[in-house]
């Protein structure tokens, strides 16, 4: 059965490019590259690399990246783009739940949803986290965002409408409390034209929940951080306010 965001993303590429989120590009990869020490000689792995906008943005500045990504249609764009660039990035066509790589990479990074939170169980999402901690050399950084409970509990409204469920409504969609899940309908115009309607299910984490994650990972030096489109800083504290946190952490 083909999942909501396979769906999503099977011939959404151009309008992928053009929406509002993803305008942040220049900003993220100057805070990845201080992150990085601009070391030009680390090795870097975009887990959910979308149309390579982090990834060829990397490569510009001198980076040896490999992008991958669930979507065909996806890494078609990303390829087209680096090709029109003259860059060179490694785009390969993988689920992030079984990515193999092994010690290899100076750096992960896995931006803007990027495979995390989507899938369809807890188990699957933390197999993804697992995978990019297990690809990341000795003191190998991993920097990614995330969905923000925070945000989710905070904006919700303080009743149920159905006392007999223990959801909440969110933005006129459902927030269940005892998984951290919202559903909602998503509806897009594809490439071609066509229009879509689907319904998404994502998984907001606390940030207690990705400490402990990473820690069982035997990851360090972990910070978790609020989460500003196209300016992420240290500086900034996560809050109630921030839809998506960002994480830092070292192998």
């Amino acid at each position: 059965m083909e999942q909501w965001y396979e769906t999503l993303f099977e011939n959404y590429a151009r309008g992928y490019d053009s929406e509002s989120y993803v305008q942040g590009t220049i900003g993220e990869v100057d805070f990845i590259e201080e992150e990085l020490g601009f070391d030009k000689s680390k090795t870097i792995l975009d887990i959910g690399c979308g149309t390579g906008r982090h990834a060829i943005e990397l490569a510009r500045r001198g980076y040896k990246v490999t992008g991958v990504d669930l979507s065909k249609s996806q890494l078609e764009r990303a390829k087209e783009k680096a090709k029109d660039a003259k860059l060179e990035v490694k785009f390969i066509q993988k689920d992030a739940r079984e990515l193999e790589y092994d010690d290899l990479f100076g750096a992960v990074i896995m931006i803007c949803e990027g495979a995390f939170a989507l899938m369809e169980t807890d188990e699957m999402n933390f197999k993804i986290l697992h995978n990019a901690a297990k690809a990341l050399k000795k003191n190998g950084k991993f920097i990614f965002t995330t969905l923000n409970a925070l945000f989710a509990l905070y904006h919700a409204e303080e009743k149920p409408q159905d006392p007999s469920q223990n959801e909440l409504p969110l933005d006129n969609n459902r927030f269940d409390l005892m998984t951290f899940r919202k559903t909602s309908v998503l509806k897009i115009t594809d490439d071609s034209g066509k229009e879509k309607e689907m319904i998404c299910n994502e998984r907001y984490y606390c940030p207690s929940e990705i400490a402990w994650y990473l820690k069982s990972l035997n990851l360090k030096d972990i910070g978790i951080y609020g989460c500003k489109l196209g300016a992420f800083c240290r500086k900034d504290k996560l809050s109630k306010n921030d839809f998506e946190m960002l994480v830092v952490a070292k192998k």
